[in-house]
């Protein structure tokens, strides 16, 4: 059995949902919960395992290549912000899938990517959807995230 806490580290929770998250929320980032034994008591939530790992994805995507560079991390991030203003094209959809492909190569924890799909959100056209099925280290279980972009442009 695999100690996925280990392998997937722990992390405090940042974002509130951690299948779909269209922004980092800035401000309202820490997340806290009543402790099930005191319920007057709030702490820090705290992710760990897979969940931890969710969480990390989706913060690289949603942040920009460069913006933790004065931290020690001018690799870090996506380059997904890139597409905002530009309209919705099968170009623009396939330039998101390689900004989305090159933020995973920066993740050690992904043993292989098994799919990454660029659609339109049909009820908002100038959205797109970013579906994304990896595999994990020591998990055959696939992890799947949705990240919806919009990109503020036309459509064409």
């Amino acid at each position: 059995m695999t100690d996925f806490d280990a392998l997937f580290g722990a992390d405090v929770r940042l974002l509130g949902d951690l299948e779909h998250a269209e922004q980092r929320e800035r401000g309202a980032d820490l997340r806290t919960a009543a402790r099930p034994v005191a319920s007057d008591v709030v702490d820090l939530q705290r992710l760990t395992g897979v969940p931890a790992l969710q969480q990390a994805l989706l913060l690289r995507f949603l942040t920009q290549v460069g913006e933790l560079a004065h931290l020690g991390h001018p690799e870090y991030g996506s380059r997904l912000h890139e597409l905002v203003g530009e309209p919705n094209t099968a170009a623009t959809r396939n330039r998101a899938k390689l900004f989305v492909l090159q933020a995973l190569q920066g993740e050690p924890r992904i043993a292989a990517v098994r799919a990454v799909t660029v659609t339109t959100d049909r009820r908002r056209p100038t959205w797109l959807v970013i579906e994304v099925e990896v595999l994990t280290l020591h998990e055959p279980t696939p992890l799947n995230l949705v990240l919806p972009i919009d990109l503020g442009g036309s459509v064409a």
